[in-house]
């Protein structure tokens, strides 16, 4: 099919498509509490549906009575029944495939259960609304004139028991619908490469020559396929290759610290960056407006939300409230029931609304990554504006950094260590760390209080890493490329201490 018939249909069918996201703005309570009740009598006859008495939840608030919140590993006995192919036990559907979330040390993976409903209707079905939504805010984009360069995972997709597992990308790349695999590169078989290094040099063979209109993948390892495109073409920035590059579709992890990193080697001021939420249990919210980084909740994806405020979350007095009781500004732990048959899931990430007409998010960090070890309640949020107000400060930027805490010993006070690499360094590393640390106090009432005349905590302890550390550190753990990422935050030493570990290690060497 010529590429400007399909740009014109294409087109054509995103926008039709908007028709129906304006009905969940208008009405995002009758369409969760329907997305709910579909989900119960859907699958009222599963093994799980009949221990919870789905045909008699006829409401949300009986559902939220009777059906318990769970945790991967509370939920995992039910999963791995299904892995080893026992039908109907949470969905009534068949499952064949489950999304291998590995994280990012040797913790034991998940296996997320995909079904056909959530593959149709929520992760195809996002991409499009992606697409809609970009297009109708910018009419005059020429998006479908090229192809979208993508990043994602590896191919290993495994059988067992006659069903398979993987890194999602790879899940969603062999269901691809034909528009999809038509309007990318690289091709399927380099996207599925298993071997980073390998993958980089043949996508960067592939794509040098295409139109590359757009960029779609985690801003972490996007930035270094990008980087290792320009060292190979001789080329100063990407317009350079591909002229008609309009915007850069990302997600997986904050794209603050590398946000000076991309307009350096897309310095056009009309280039746009759009984000998006998602992950293995689902795909939830996707920035609607140009310039802005709040996230529009997708609510008629077959995902039901629910949310606990951080300050109940683990307590005695824990709340868990639905999508139209929110209040904008406070932190929330997210719930999702979801097509998959995943019900009252804790996924362990945190959001904040930033509006509730229409709903919008911002993710602020993970339920478990966050330091709290002196009640000073830091989340990622806290610390990824901290270093975008310092690194401007400074004319500095940060390639990777951890934080974890030094624990109290004796008299000695606690206190929080960074271990920091840079893109390009500050002239004080002892300046650029104060900085740091009465920025955290102006974003952090709690960690303020803490700080206040050196109390509870010292001021902030700053390393700097070699360059490549990170890097060298995921690689170590065959942890390169696709969803894997660095942990920010984490209320012990493990990461801290395998990375200074590795770094002793290789200047001994």
């Amino acid at each position: 099919m010529p590429i400007p018939l399909f740009n014109s249909i294409a087109s054509w069918l995103l926008k039709k498509r908007y028709h129906q996201i304006e009905l969940f703005l208008k009405y995002p309570e009758e369409v969760q509490r329907e997305v709910l009740q579909q989900l119960l009598e859907f699958a009222d006859e599963t093994q799980f549906g009949l221990q919870y008495g789905f045909e008699t939840l006829s409401t949300y608030e009986r559902f939220a009575r009777n059906v318990p919140l769970v945790t991967y590993e509370e939920f995992e006995p039910l999963i791995e029944r299904s892995r080893k192919g026992e039908q109907n036990v949470f969905w009534p559907t068949e499952i064949r495939w489950f999304a291998k979330s590995s994280g990012t040390t040797n913790a034991r993976s998940k296996f997320i259960p995909v079904s056909s409903e959530a593959l149709e209707d929520c992760h195809f079905k996002s991409g499009k609304d992606l697409l809609c939504l970009y297009l109708n805010n910018n009419p005059d984009s020429q998006l479908f004139t090229g192809k979208s360069l993508r990043l994602g995972g590896s191919k290993e997709l495994y059988e067992d028991n006659g069903t398979f597992f993987g890194d999602l990308s790879a899940i969603l790349i062999d269901n691809m619908p034909l528009w999809a695999e038509f309007s990318s590169t690289p091709s399927n078989k380099v996207s599925l490469m298993s071997e980073w290094e390998t993958k980089l040099a043949a996508i960067i063979q592939e794509s040098i020559a295409e139109n590359v209109t757009s960029l779609a993948g985690v801003p972490s390892w996007m930035l270094v396929l990008l980087n290792k495109m320009l060292e190979t073409t001789g080329k100063n920035h990407l317009f350079e290759i591909w002229e008609n590059l309009e915007v850069y579709f990302h997600g997986g992890v904050s794209f603050n610290p590398y946000r000076d990193q991309y307009r350096s080697i897309l310095p056009r001021d009309q280039f746009r960056y759009y984000e998006i939420y998602n992950a293995s249990e689902g795909f939830f919210a996707i920035q609607d407006q140009n310039g802005s980084s709040d996230l529009l909740l997708m609510l008629d994806y077959g995902i039901f939300y629910e949310f606990i405020p951080m300050d109940t979350f683990g307590t005695p007095q824990q709340r868990v409230l639905p999508l139209w009781e929110v209040e904008c500004g406070v932190n929330y732990a997210l719930v999702i029931t979801t097509n998959a048959g995943l019900w009252r899931y804790q996924i362990g990430d945190t959001v904040r609304f930033t509006s509730t007409n229409p709903y919008r998010i911002r993710i602020t960090g993970r339920t478990k990554h966050h330091i709290n070890v002196f009640g000073e309640e830091l989340i990622i949020e806290n610390t990824e504006e901290a270093l975008r107000r310092v690194c401007a400060e400074f004319k500095c930027s940060v390639a990777e950094y951890t934080v974890a805490p030094i624990f109290m010993e004796g008299k000695e006070k606690g206190a929080h260590e960074w271990l920091i690499e840079f893109r390009d360094e500050p002239e004080s590393l002892e300046q650029f760390g104060q900085a740091l640390d009465k920025e955290l106090q102006r974003l952090n009432s709690d960690y303020d209080a803490k700080r206040y005349k050196n109390i509870t905590l010292n001021p902030l302890q700053l390393r700097q890493a070699r360059p490549n550390l990170f890097y060298d550190w995921l690689k170590s753990k065959d942890k390169l490329g696709g969803q894997h990422k660095i942990p920010r935050l984490s209320n012990n030493r493990e990461y801290l201490e395998d990375l200074l570990e590795l770094a002793r290690a290789v200047n001994v060497g």
